[in-house]
């Protein structure tokens, strides 16, 4: 299905990005490239847990580079411990060992997240639900970050573990994708003229399937650290206020 059609079908809330997600894959297992390697996949990865099943899944079909880029976490503690958890997850994972799956880290620089969310002039947007438009900012950034990292890279795809998390709107991270791929029909405007091909976006919902059951069944036998929380200080002061009312 063409970039046009998925963002028209992206409005619609019973649309199955893990159904178009098979079809891609199929049609990647029917159409191998002649020198015999795989398509390339640049993969945004939140944390060990989430990575996990979308790697044992996905490597069989795609040369995988996993992209960290995740300045929305907080403190920074937490940050380092998720991302040294998903490093040391790596060093023991047969599918990555067995794939060559690569790591590349970003910056952490909690204020672009910030910058991104536009909290200091839209102080509201600090107590949304979660999935409201507080969280669609935060996948545009880190979308962005992997679409221009994958594009400068000549990657064929790009992707994101995010839609796996229950936390996670999975309707918005692929409208988000879709958005950076050239999506003509985004908000009924086409891209500019000078919208050159780059990366395909890679439709997931990684959730279903029994891939987030999966992710579990994961976590469990590597023994990972799973957390309570997304990641931004407004997730974990939710989760706090939650506990709090519970007592």
């Amino acid at each position: 299905m063409a970039t046009k059609e998925l963002l028209e079908k992206s409005s619609e809330r019973k649309f199955n990005y893990q159904k178009q997600l098979e079809k891609v894959l199929k049609k990647i297992q029917s159409n191998p490239k002649e020198d015999g390697s795989k398509p390339t996949l640049c993969l945004h990865a939140c944390c060990g847990p989430c990575s996990s099943y979308v790697l044992e899944y996905l490597s069989e079909y795609f040369d995988i580079t996993v992209l960290f880029y995740n300045p929305n976490v907080y403190p920074a503690e937490e940050y380092y411990r998720r991302l040294n958890e998903l490093k040391n997850l790596y060093t023991r994972f047969p599918p990555v060992l067995e794939n060559k799956v690569k790591l590349v880290e970003m910056p952490y620089d909690p204020q672009d997240y910030y910058k991104a969310i536009n909290v200091q002039n839209e102080p509201y947007i600090a107590d949304e639900p979660e999935k409201g438009e507080r969280c669609r900012r935060c996948y545009e950034l880190r979308l962005k970050c992997t679409y221009n990292y994958a594009n400068s890279k000549g990657f064929d795809y790009f992707c994101t573990t995010l839609s796996i998390s229950s936390f996670k709107d999975a309707e918005k991270i692929n409208t988000e994708g879709l958005k950076l791929s050239g999506g003509f029909l985004w908000r009924g405007r086409r891209p500019p003229e000078s919208h050159e091909p780059g990366p395909k976006w890679l439709p997931s919902d990684f959730k279903k399937a029994g891939g987030f059951n999966r992710s579990l069944e994961l976590t469990e036998q590597y023994g990972l650290y799973r957390q309570e929380y997304c990641g931004c200080v407004y997730s974990a002061n939710s989760v706090a206020q939650k506990e709090e009312n519970s007592k």
